[in-house]
């Protein structure tokens, strides 16, 4: 599984690094996600895939 970010839709709301904090973290400076690793690692498919939900902006996706 490979998770992309589309950091122009993201809004810094943080759901992602709430929910998956070991792929998925913020900007210092504006919040906007940043990928700690595109390739989640294992067992990590259902944080992620949860992140994507509850993302308000819709800014992850993710290819198998």
């Amino acid at each position: 599984m490979k998770v992309e970010i589309h950091e122009d839709r993201c809004i810094g709301a943080g759901q992602c690094v709430a929910v998956a904090g070991g792929v998925f973290t913020q900007r210092d400076s504006d919040g906007i996600v940043e990928l700690l690793r595109a390739d989640v690692p294992a067992g990590g498919e259902e944080d992620v895939k949860e992140a994507e939900l509850v993302c308000p902006a819709g800014a992850i996706s993710i290819a198998d």
